[in-house]
């Protein structure tokens, strides 16, 4: 089979709306692992596909990506983001992150000051566990295993009952016009009690949000 027909059929299977494994397509093609990773690449260079931990989705896709997956996309990118956040993080601060691989690089970029950090991300809190001079509230709530997120009427209620100095939350998508959304009601809603429950709400999200829009409004750009 010829690399052009292989990673045609490749597409097809992306199509289908089921992601890929480099490990399943090597032994459905009878080639090497790396052969596959070449043609996903290629194919991820012409728009028609996402690389995933292990393998490949639709670029199309409209549903959540899993942690693991999402944080291989725009990491350098997200890290700029970060090292911008911690600069408006001040010694003494308390600070709120929201559950998301661009927050994860800002609390290791907040590592060494001395800071009362909340989240409802454990794996945000984690990157805190060798750090003595933050102190870590770690909200409760319903566990969104596919993103390790604590969200609903409990990380909600949690939320009432602080107020915080900064505020930085996390989207899926970013409009002009009709503010920042994500996928799933019951995070917009903790999202947004997030950000009125500080005095400062910043939002944070690389460039492939913008111009995009999903189902469940977080807020107006305005209130950001």
């Amino acid at each position: 089979m010829f690399a052009e027909e292989r990673r045609n059929k490749i597409v097809q299977l992306i199509k289908s709306g089921s992601p890929v494994k480099v490990v399943a397509l090597s032994i459905l093609f009878n080639v090497s692992e790396a052969t596959i990773r070449r043609d996903l690449q290629e194919l991820e260079n012409l728009g028609l596909l996402q690389r995933t931990h292990g393998g490949a989705v639709s670029s199309q896709l409209d549903t959540e990506l899993s942690f693991q997956d999402r944080e291989i996309f725009f990491l350098d990118e997200k890290r700029q983001i970060a090292l911008t956040a911690a600069k408006l993080v001040q010694d003494g601060e308390t600070i709120l992150l929201d559950a998301g691989t661009t927050t994860r690089e800002i609390a290791r970029a907040l590592c060494g000051k001395r800071l009362t950090v909340a989240t409802n991300s454990m794996d945000v809190a984690f990157v805190f566990a060798e750090e003595p001079d933050i102190e870590v509230l770690l909200l409760g709530g319903t566990w969104r295993k596919s993103i390790n997120s604590l969200v609903g009427p409990l990380t909600n209620a949690m939320l009432k009952l602080f107020s915080f100095d900064k505020a930085f939350i996390a989207a899926n998508a970013v409009d002009c016009k009709l503010g920042a959304s994500t996928r799933n009601l019951a995070e917009a809603e903790t999202k947004h009690l997030m950000l009125q429950s500080a005095r400062q709400a910043i939002l944070v999200a690389d460039h492939s949000k913008f111009e995009q829009k999903t189902f469940c409004k977080i807020c107006n750009l305005s209130e950001l």
